[in-house]
């Protein structure tokens, strides 16, 4: 019996280099020893103020002295044990001062390199890394790296992700983008200010301090209540245009590539061949102007939306280039009319459509939301019936996609749904046997 061969060793130019992230990470490890002090301060101030004016002014400043030097050690020791190094299979990532922790990301099932910068990364010159991989529920980061480091990163990982050889995969630059649309900062605005919601916060700041001064005549009273309401009713709008800011959508050979945000950048990526679902929004007050959002739940990534606002036209045109050949059904069929009696007024606002590249449902009346599931994405089909259902000879039929997301047609014919149920497991097996390989930069 001959002995069994020696796997092949990697060739000397190969060998998996440890690579070390960005001087300047230390000062964000280093704010771990103050949080937890401050932890315990708020959970006991009492005892924290009675420790402090015991304390004198040399020995405070020779107490916060040892924190500071606690702090950098800890952070210069977190960041010396952290390391990662690109294999020909896969990234590792070493980290942990005390438990260590090696993190082995497979390269081909890699879905999506997004750039992240917070405001005092973008100051300082570095970028967060964050990597989608598929079976993975939370992102793994490399924090931080220089921002020319993370692109020249980011651009290998998807090169070796798309089957590039490795001793010409660090040689890849970030691939080019052309530009597909742009959300001025205006109709942002605007669009902000026509959402039911921050109507409602408004109405709700304005309504909670009246009654609270009828109630107690109360000046204090009427600033405890009313101040938390119109500074979270204004945070949460200006959080939202902060965050969308200078929304841009572009089209590159690694999928779609979506940059945002005012003071905290991001730069992320839609994998192609991964988008379960589409959804597109539109609320009420934006139908005048021919607005909706476009929402996506993606495979393997959090990655939930692809724009904000824009005018129907051009977001359909970005809908096409996500789901090649889907066209947005314009026609859908509403339930039978006795379906108001399980849902009254409210089943108007139901309705679906079956083309033969996507199964379509529409829901809601004053913020109506069409989602659309192409038949290869569809994991399991499902018909639900209840009690008064049965009575009126209507049933729901879900469809699965593989983000872990249901899709509902409800309140269809009976007759109808249990056809449809049969019809849509065909479809599906169809389109997963047609479909084309999700691959990162496939032509």
């Amino acid at each position: 019996m001959s002995a069994p061969e020696a796997p092949p060793a990697i060739p000397e130019g190969h060998q998996a280099a440890e690579r070390r992230l960005h001087p300047v990470t230390p000062l964000r490890r280093a704010w771990a020893p103050f949080t937890v002090i401050a932890g315990w301060a708020v959970h006991d101030p009492g005892q924290a103020q009675q420790q402090l004016t015991r304390l004198t002014p040399a020995t405070l400043l020779a107490v916060l002295g040892a924190l500071v030097a606690a702090a950098s050690l800890y952070g210069f020791l977190s960041w010396r044990f952290t390391s990662f190094a690109v294999t020909e299979t896969e990234l590792r990532i070493r980290t942990g001062l005390l438990f260590r922790r090696t993190a082995h990301i497979r390269l081909d099932r890699i879905q999506a390199v997004d750039i992240t910068q917070p405001l005092p990364a973008r100051i300082a010159g570095v970028a967060k890394l964050k990597l989608d991989a598929i079976g993975t529920d939370e992102k793994d980061e490399l924090a931080y790296l220089g921002e020319s480091e993370a692109r020249a990163l980011r651009a290998e990982l998807l090169a070796r992700a798309a089957g590039l050889a490795p001793e010409t995969a660090h040689e890849v630059d970030e691939a080019p983008m052309r530009r597909l649309l742009h959300v001025p900062p205006g109709m942002l605005a605007v669009s902000l200010l026509l959402i039911g919601t921050t109507w409602v916060s408004l109405l709700g700041a304005l309504v909670v301090p009246t009654l609270v001064w009828f109630g107690t005549h109360s000046v204090w009273s009427v600033l405890v209540a009313g101040v938390p309401l119109v500074g979270g009713a204004a945070t949460r709008s200006a959080g939202r245009f902060v965050s969308a800011y200078d929304w841009t959508v572009g089209e590159s050979p690694d999928g779609l590539r979506i940059d945002h945000g005012l003071l905290d950048r991001a730069h992320e990526t839609v994998p192609p061949g991964r988008v379960q679902t589409v959804r597109i929004v539109e609320p009420l007050l934006w139908r005048r102007r021919g607005w909706v959002r476009v929402e996506l739940d993606v495979a393997g990534s959090s990655n939930s939306v692809l724009v904000p606002v824009a005018p129907r036209a051009l977001a359909e045109s970005l809908i096409a280039q996500v789901l090649p050949g889907v066209t947005v059904p314009t026609a859908l069929s509403r339930p039978p009319r006795r379906a108001g009696w399980c849902l009254p007024l409210w089943w108007r606002g139901h309705g679906l459509a079956v083309t033969g590249a996507v199964f379509a449902t529409r829901h809601g009346l004053l913020r109506r939301t069409v989602s659309l599931v192409p038949h290869a994405k569809v994991q399991s089909v499902r018909l639900t019936q209840g009690p008064w259902e049965r009575f009126r000879r209507v049933a729901d039929v879900l469809v699965d996609n593989g983000a872990g997301t249901t899709v509902r047609a409800r309140l269809r014919d009976a007759e109808e749904a249990a056809a449809l149920l049969y019809a849509q497991a065909d479809r599906s097996r169809t389109g997963r046997r047609d479909a084309r390989p999700d691959r990162w930069m496939a032509s």
